[in-house]
């Protein structure tokens, strides 16, 4: 199979850039196309045709994966202050407190404004950083090599990522000893072109004169009886936790600009009404090797995956949304499995069934399908159009059956009736 450096087929190119970071004369360098993705392109003067960059191509050279004895953990955080900074259950923090015992090193993408970059961390104290769903592919910088110094350090190595930065990782290491290396994926569905969000930001700097300082996307923060996570807990307890479920249908993502005077601007937006969540969720945007992506698979590189539980209202309702938000863990190792199991002490939930959780989870079964319409989208994203004629142009407006499964009868209220009928 051909890659990317062969044919230039950006079809067959993650940007998970193990080629670049093996190269031993830096012979390629990743530079942004016209999508605004970045891709490997090769100085041909000073490449020495050792072959290292094709050894380490995921389309040529598939990382070895692991498709048996799956384990399976739904619950969340015990930790309160964790769960509400983190996009779900906060499964990646007790992951985290777990693995990292002694001598450790924690890679993963953290972010300033529109820039995501990874980095890594020697004190647990600063993981606040790397929570979050930054939903940009971050860059990677020299972060395979320096996981693979740690290792030959004999330090204790927990890297997270995407699943191609995983199995990229996994194939700049070669045979570098990865007894100390525990990696955590997410489980994705693609990731978006940066350019919506750059136009997003000059629209918001044209209107305000300010620049993007960080976006939340799925923030927490708000719940229908208030603007603060105690407003949902004082909720929690005047209907004794009876509506504990009901957090995550009112997450929202929230825009933080810094203005001119050094004040700061908020500017959030219902979640399942915003137009990027529209554009993205119908195909128009990803990376086009998202559209065939060869990890979409229950055959997986990482010791762990992690995502939200989908459909979990329907085969573990008593976790649905509770207490703000879950995770959905899953073990495709030996090593990964003593390490959740470990991870569980901190935590509140329970096993799952694996055929029951990977019903709902679309990206371990295949891959998304590319809209008909990406090109004609991604023409206008390109142009001079300004963001707002674009949402207007290409997403959709809350339809009548949205706003009644949100508000009137949707997974919530069935959860609430549910959870009313088995209360003990």
């Amino acid at each position: 199979m051909a890659g990317y450096l062969i044919d230039k087929d950006k079809g067959k190119c993650y940007g998970c850039e193990a080629c670049v970071q093996i190269c031993p004369k830096s012979a390629l360098k990743m530079e942004e196309d016209d999508e605004g993705f970045r891709y490997p392109i090769l100085n041909k003067d000073l490449c020495v045709k050792c072959n290292l960059c094709h050894q380490v191509c995921l389309y040529e050279n598939m990382p070895v994966r692991y498709g048996k004895d799956k384990y399976v953990f739904g619950g969340y955080i015990k930790d309160e202050e964790v769960r509400f900074e983190s996009t779900s259950g906060g499964a990646f923090s007790a992951i985290v407190d777990t693995f990292c015992d002694d001598n450790y090193v924690i890679f993963g993408a953290e972010s300033k404004g529109l820039l995501v970059w990874h980095s890594y961390i020697t004190d647990k104290k600063n993981l606040a950083k790397f929570r979050k769903s930054k939903y940009s592919q971050s860059k990677m910088g020299k972060s395979y090599q320096q996981a693979k110094d740690f290792l030959n350090s004999v330090k204790k190595v927990l890297f997270s990522g995407t699943p191609c930065q995983i199995s990229g990782l996994k194939a700049f290491l070669r045979n570098t000893n990865q007894d100390n290396l525990l990696t955590v994926e997410v489980i994705c569905e693609g990731v978006p072109s940066p350019l919506y969000i750059r136009k997003y930001e000059q629209s918001l700097k044209k209107k305000f004169g300010a620049l993007i300082e960080s976006i939340d996307y799925r923030y927490k923060g708000h719940s229908f009886l208030g603007h603060h996570k105690w407003d949902f807990q004082i909720m929690r307890v005047l209907t004794n936790n009876i509506l504990g479920m009901a957090r995550w249908d009112f997450e929202i993502m929230r825009t933080t600009v810094m203005m001119n005077d050094n004040k700061k601007k908020v500017i959030e937006k219902d979640r399942w009404f915003n137009p990027f969540w529209y554009i993205w969720l119908k195909h128009l945007m990803s990376r086009p090797s998202c559209y065939e992506c060869l990890f979409t698979t229950t055959e997986r590189t990482a010791d762990i995956s992690l995502g939200d539980p989908w459909g979990v209202h329907i085969y573990c309702p008593e976790l649905y949304g509770k207490n703000g938000g879950s995770s959905l863990a899953i073990a495709n190792t030996e090593k990964g499995k003593s390490v959740l199991k470990k991870a569980e002490g901190s935590m509140y939930g329970h096993e799952l069934r694996f055929e029951d959780a990977l019903r709902y989870q679309g990206p371990m079964r295949k891959h998304i399908e590319m809209n008909p319409k990406r090109e004609q989208f991604m023409q206008d994203l390109k142009s001079e159009m300004d963001i707002e004629d674009i949402n207007r142009k290409w997403a959709d407006k809350p339809s009548l059956k949205l706003l009644w499964q949100k508000y009137v009868w949707g997974n919530r209220q069935k959860v609430f009736v549910w959870s009313i009928w088995n209360r003990k």
